[in-house]
């Protein structure tokens, strides 16, 4: 967006009108926030990543963060890593992936809430819809009906809650292969308990 200020001559001018568009401070601006938002973001798959790595079956699979807009988290994995006998993704690394999409997903939102807390996935439905000969790309959000300002309140309030995720993984015309439903179980960390508090 840029500012535009029109000078009109004297009557009877035949000057044409002339114009000034102020366009370095709000590009500069933007230029700015935008790189502020992106340096964020890079921030937050860094650390996702570092998670990953420190978990051996998951470095083993080669996991990486790749994208998260705060609405949806993306996570991938090469095919190579991760294939079968039937020289296509192997079941369980997209289940992996999906179920890792959904934690991550928690694990972010919570951080940028300030809270120190665990997540633990309760429990979970996945369907395979087609056999995938390209790289894992696992994408996850937040289920539509689920207030997640709402859950933030529980967890401040009870020191625990539940949240339902929705994954999936699609090929490379984007069409979906795998779908998992899932919930989660997010509990306060030990040092975020009240004093003398002997709650789990």
């Amino acid at each position: 967006p840029y500012a535009t200020v029109l000078c009109e001559r004297a009557q009877g001018d035949d000057v044409p009108f002339m114009q000034w568009k102020f366009l370095a401070g709000a590009r500069h601006g933007a230029s700015l926030a935008y790189a502020h938002e992106q340096g964020h973001v890079m921030t937050q798959l860094a650390t996702l990543d570092t998670l990953f790595n420190g978990m051996p079956p998951v470095a083993a699979m080669q996991i990486r963060a790749q994208d998260f807009n705060g609405d949806v988290l993306r996570l991938a994995a090469p095919l190579a890593a991760n294939v079968n006998d039937k020289n296509c993704a192997f079941g369980g690394s997209l289940a992996s992936v999906m179920t890792l999409a959904g934690w991550g997903w928690l694990t972010l939102k919570l951080r940028e809430a300030g809270i120190d807390a665990e997540v633990y996935v309760a429990d979970s439905k996945i369907r395979y819809l087609a056999p995938l000969y390209d790289d894992l790309i696992g994408e996850a959000r937040l289920r539509e009906d689920q207030d997640w300002p709402g859950i933030l309140r529980c967890l401040a309030e009870r020191k625990r809650a539940r949240v339902s995720m929705l994954a999936s993984t699609r090929n490379a015309a984007g069409e979906p292969v795998a779908l998992l439903e899932a919930r989660f179980a997010l509990k306060y960390a030990v040092s975020e308990s009240p004093a003398g508090s002997n709650a789990p």
